[in-house]
């Protein structure tokens, strides 16, 4: 009699444990990624007046406002007030270079544009700074436009051409 109680026990201990190992196995947790979220931090631009100078004149201005979305953790690092930092740096990427055919409005590459930024960007601050490129208004204004606003000859607003229609940060 006490073998088969034995025997009932030890089937009964093999039978739980079958069945533990099985449901943990089943049911093991989903491996947590490693790689976490980066913090992004709106840094605001400015609005800035770029000239177009072709020929040794200028025909123009674009007008723009570019802000970024940047890594947080890396911005904390930086002693140096990043709005006016940011600001130098893309009047010097955009000053004298092609941005845009204004002649052929409607095949101008915005994603092609904020890449060129994003890139020269993170060349001056260090890779992973800048984590994307918010176009908020890129507009031309001619030079005879500019003037006849100058002097007071237009009853409206400035007469433009929109190359991107902004996105709001």
């Amino acid at each position: 009699m006490v073998k088969i109680l034995a025997a009932g026990i030890w089937v009964c201990l093999v039978t739980l444990g079958a069945v533990y190992f099985s449901i943990s196995m089943a049911t093991a947790p989903a491996e947590v990624a490693e790689e976490q979220a980066t913090p992004l931090q709106l840094v605001p631009g400015e609005s800035i007046t770029i000239p177009l100078i072709a020929d040794g004149a200028v025909n123009g201005y674009f007008l723009t406002r570019i802000s970024f979305m940047m890594n947080a953790d890396k911005l904390k690092n930086q002693e140096l007030p990043i709005t006016e930092l940011m600001t130098d740096k893309l009047f010097t990427l955009l000053v004298g270079n092609e941005m845009a055919d204004i002649t052929r409005v409607s095949s101008f590459d915005v994603e092609a544009f904020r890449e060129q930024i994003k890139t020269s960007m993170n060349e001056q601050f260090g890779e992973g700074m800048v984590e994307r490129v918010l176009v908020e208004q890129l507009d031309y204004v001619s030079r005879e436009a500019a003037r006849r606003a100058a002097d007071g000859e237009t009853s409206g607003p400035m007469e433009r051409t929109q190359f991107v229609e902004g996105e709001q940060p």
